[in-house]
C-alpha cells in the first residue's frame, strides 16, 4: 500500500494502534478487511487534508460517530470536506464513524475507543438513550467536548447544531394542510427512522400538534432506520391497516422504499413531505414523486459545531448562531 504519511500520523487519524498500521501497510498475514478499509480510508482522508494542514494553527482531531443511511452521513462527509479548507483558527482533522444502523452497545463501545485514543471534540448522531448519556458523561470527564448534530441528547452537552426539529413538523403539516384542502380524508402515514432518536420525535409532535383538530387519523411506524429493505418490510406489514392515504410524512427517509411498497400494494402517497435533498429525494423530488422536501444548512451546522468546539478550547468566540434555517424545497427549486 503506497503512502507518504507517516505510520504514526496514518494511526492518528484511523484509530488503530501503529503496529496494526504497520502490518497492514507492509502486507503482513492476519489482517482483516476493515481493518485494511480503515487503514486506506485514513491515507485518502489525509490526502483531503494536505492542503489544509499546510495553514498555521491548532491541529484538532475531531470525531463524528453516526448512525444513518449511507445517503445521508455521505452529505454529512461532503459537508466536513467544504468547512474545514476555510475554517480557522485551528486545523480540523476529521475521523468518522458511520453505520448505517448502531446499536446502544456498539454506540457505547466507538465513545469509548475514543475516550481510550483521545479527541479535541465529538460530534453525535446516535439515539437517545440512557446508556448513551452515560457514555457522553465519561466524554465530558475527559474533558471532550460533545456536539450533537440533527438529534439531540437529553444530557448534558456542549453544543446542538442543526435544524429545529419541533418547527420543522410544524412546517411539514402546515404544507400537509395547505396541499390537502379542507375536504381531505384518509390517514397520514409518519414513518420515523427510530422512536429513540430525539430530533424525529421533535418533529413528530410538531407535526401532531399542528395537525390536531382538522379531522385526519394519524398513523405511524418506527424502527426501519431509514434503510430500503427494512422500510419496505414494515410498510407491507401494516399495508392493510392503511386504506387510501391522505399523505406521508417521512422524517428518517426511505423515501423511493415507501413509495414503491404503497405503489405494489395498490395505494398512492397522496401528499408527501420528507427531509434532507440528498441523491434519492432530488430524483424523486424532480420526478414529481415527492412534493416538498425540508433541508437545512449542514455546512453552517458543522461551521457551528467546530466554533463550539474551538471555543471550549479557548480558540475563538463562541458562536452566536442558533438553530438552522428550514428550506422547503419543491421541484421547481432543483437546477
Amino acid at each position: 500500500m503506497t503512502h507518504r504519511f507517516p505510520i504514526k500520523e496514518i494511526a492518528q487519524q484511523s484509530g488503530l494502534s501503529t503496529a496494526t498500521v504497520d502490518r497492514v501497510i507492509n502486507g503482513r498475514a492476519n489482517v482483516s478487511q476493515q481493518t485494511k478499509t480503515r487503514v486506506s480510508t485514513a491515507i485518502e482522508e489525509l490526502k483531503l487534508q494536505e492542503g489544509q494542514l499546510a495553514a498555521r494553527g491548532m491541529r484538532m482531531f475531531v470525531d463524528f460517530v453516526v448512525e444513518a443511511p449511507r445517503r445521508f452521513s455521505s452529505k454529512i462527509r461532503n459537508a466536513v470536506e467544504q468547512v474545514i479548507p476555510h475554517f480557522s483558527p485551528a486545523v480540523i482533522r476529521p475521523r468518522f464513524t458511520f453505520q448505517e444502523e448502531m446499536t446502544e452497545a456498539q454506540t457505547i463501545a466507538h465513545i469509548d475507543r475514543i475516550i481510550g485514543r483521545g479527541s479535541s471534540g465529538v460530534f453525535l448522531k446516535v439515539r437517545d438513550l440512557p446508556a448513551i448519556h452515560d457514555a457522553v458523561t465519561r466524554l465530558r470527564d475527559k474533558k471532550i467536548p460533545v456536539v450533537t448534530m440533527f438529534t439531540d441528547l437529553q444530557t448534558e452537552r456542549l453544543a446542538y447544531v442543526g435544524a429545529d426539529n419541533y418547527q420543522a413538523g410544524q412546517t411539514a403539516a402546515y404544507l400537509m394542510l395547505q396541499s390537502l384542502g379542507a375536504t381531505a380524508k384518509g390517514p397520514i402515514l409518519m414513518i420515523k427512522s427510530q422512536d429513540s432518536f430525539a430530533g424525529e420525535e421533535l418533529r413528530a409532535a410538531g407535526f401532531k400538534a399542528t395537525i390536531a383538530g382538522h379531522g385526519l387519523r394519524l398513523m405511524h411506524i418506527a424502527g426501519a432506520s431509514g434503510l430500503t429493505t427494512n422500510t419496505a418490510v414494515q410498510i407491507k406489514a401494516r399495508a392493510v391497516d392503511f386504506g387510501p392515504l391522505a399523505g406521508v410524512y417521512s422524517m428518517g427517509g426511505g423515501n423511493r422504499a415507501t413509495l414503491e411498497t404503497l405503489a405494489a400494494v395498490g395505494l398512492e402517497a397522496g401528499v408527501f413531505v420528507g427531509h434532507d435533498l440528498d441523491e434519492e429525494n432530488i430524483i424523486l423530488l424532480r420526478g414529481g414523486r415527492l412534493h416538498y422536501v425540508l433541508e437545512h444548512d449542514l455546512c453552517q451546522d458543522l461551521e457551528t459545531g467546530f466554533a463550539h468546539v474551538c471555543h471550549a478550547h479557548g480558540l475563538g468566540p463562541a458562536p452566536t448562531k442558533g438553530t438552522s434555517v428550514i428550506q422547503v424545497v419543491t421541484p421547481f427549486q432543483l437546477p
